[in-house]
């Protein structure tokens, strides 16, 4: 029987035992410095954000100066911003995280254009005046007095932003707008009773739960059949490509057109869905005679792969990724500044009212918390959505960008409330789910492959390699079971969670 030998090195055995013991001293060394780096990173954060917070009361302070119930106003800019924060680190990821999954979009160009446009959306189109209570879950003028519905509505508002952290950190992007309404609906049940809960509101919010993500996945997987069977799947890509690809573009360009229109510009301009819809479609024809001529350049020289393709759509998923921000900051903002801006006058005017304006410095700390959140704390929500759910590639990301648009344009017309984050998340798990259906199921596929791929296996071999293409898991089981349960339990975690804080704030 032969037996190895160790290599000689010409060390003694000593020597070899120092290197050894030194290599592996080196590797924990290096594990310790990892950790290291990443809990300063953490505490770092942490720590900007506490310095926001105080900041976000001191500039509250210099505002109001000596007004009635100071100490209210300052508390609640500290919860607002609080709010903001958490809104930056969850929400805003599904905006720019299929951009950046795709590599159309770097972390750090993802974060800075997000940021960017969230702010400007808050502070241009962001309103002027804001429902008091989100959604029109509960009637103010059932709240007995001022004093009463302040703690309702800092329980409502401490208990999303919690809610929204404890999110983040299980790597769950959840609805801000439902965390807000269920911090709502507990307060107001813990300050008034259960028949303060307008429930025909909540049935249609609790219905958009399986609207939403069932309405995004649908049309990002129809949009990625669209484009595997008449460009992936042809024969000559460029030429498909360039039929195809302006039509598509312009499409995003008329939908996204319209979403600001109905979504991103209220404060600006309120046209109605029709004359909306008349301009949608000039901006679609006006668009397909000025890309086709573009598309036509970027193909010039492109070779005739897969890989070529995915150039032409990385421009118009960076142009989405702002756009959809821009729209997110013009909306979301009121779900940090609207119950800050419910308790301002409230303290003030010592009287409830189901609107009121807005102080410009409560939209800037909403504005400002947003953008920092996303610095701060959004890498870990964007990389979830855009590269652990399922693999993105710039045509996957394009499907899910023009599947968030029109389906808020499509549930709007028909007057159901859905979520901006049920919907991309729902688009993100569709166009995964559509992959696998398709990459095992579709006899286009097979016939593209085996002729483009001729393999010379047949019986078993050619079988099993069949069965483990039909067997392929493209989307993570463990996430769409963790976000799918995140989003049941967000209204009632929320409404549970600012029932207790009301109890222990009036206590």
């Amino acid at each position: 029987m032969m037996t190895s030998k160790k290599p000689d090195t010409g060390n003694s055995p000593a020597d070899d035992l120092r290197k050894e013991t030194l290599d592996k001293d080196l590797t924990r060394i290096g594990a310790v410095e990892i950790t290291t780096q990443s809990t300063a990173q953490r505490l770092t954060a942490i720590g900007f954000g506490l310095f926001f917070l105080g900041l976000a009361g001191a500039f509250a302070s210099s505002q109001i100066g000596a007004a009635p119930n100071a100490l209210f106003i300052i508390v609640a800019a500290v919860l607002g911003g609080y709010m903001a924060l958490n809104i930056g680190a969850n929400d805003v990821a599904n905006n720019v995280g299929p951009a950046v999954g795709s590599r159309a979009l770097t972390l750090v160009g993802a974060l800075i254009i997000a940021a960017v446009f969230e702010a400007a959306g808050a502070l241009i189109a962001g309103g002027e005046v804001v429902s008091t209570i989100s959604k029109g879950i509960i009637d103010p003028s059932l709240v007995e007095d001022s004093t009463t519905f302040v703690w309702a509505m800092m329980a409502a508002l401490l208990s999303a932003a919690l809610w929204l952290n404890l999110a983040t950190y299980l790597g769950a992007p959840v609805s801000t707008t439902h965390s807000i309404v269920g911090g709502v609906m507990g307060a107001g049940i813990a300050s008034i009773g259960f028949g303060a809960v307008n429930w025909a509101t909540m049935g249609k919010i609790a219905a958009s739960w399986i609207i939403s993500p069932i309405l995004g996945g649908i049309i990002a997987a129809l949009f990625l059949a669209f484009i595997k069977i008449n460009i992936i799947y042809q024969d000559d890509k460029i030429a498909a490509a360039k039929r195809w690809v302006p039509v598509l573009l312009a499409l995003m360009v008329a939908a996204f057109s319209s979403y600001l229109m109905m979504k991103g510009l209220k404060k600006v301009w309120r046209p109605g869905f029709g004359l909306i819809s008349v301009i949608g479609v000039g901006i679609f024809f006006a668009s397909v005679a000025v890309l086709r001529p573009w598309v036509a350049r970027k193909a010039e020289g492109l070779e005739n792969r897969n890989q070529s393709l995915r150039t032409l759509f990385t421009l118009p998923l960076i142009f989405s990724a702002a756009l959809l921000s821009f729209a997110h900051g013009a909306n979301d903002v009121a779900n940090a500044v609207g119950p800050l801006a419910a308790i301002v006058h409230a303290a003030a005017e010592g009287e409830i009212a189901a609107k009121v304006e807005l102080p410009l410095w409560v939209m800037m700390i909403g504005a400002a918390g947003i953008s920092l959140g996303l610095f701060l704390y959004g890498p870990k929500l964007i990389r979830m959505v855009g590269e652990q759910i399922t693999s993105m590639n710039p045509m996957r990301a394009f499907c899910v960008a023009l599947s968030a648009a029109i389906t808020v344009i499509f549930a709007s017309a028909l007057g159901l409330p859905v979520s901006s984050t049920h919907i991309t998340v729902g688009a993100v798990f569709g166009v995964g789910f559509f992959r696998e259906y398709y990459t095992a199921r579709s006899a286009r596929r097979a016939q593209y492959v085996k002729k483009r791929r001729p393999r010379p296996d047949t019986g078993t071999r050619a079988a099993g390699a069949q069965n483990a293409v039909q067997s392929r898991k493209l989307v993570r089981r463990a996430h769409f079971l963790t976000i799918i349960t995140a989003w049941i339990v967000t209204v009632p975690a929320a409404a549970a969670l600012a029932a207790v804080l009301f109890f222990i704030f009036t206590l």
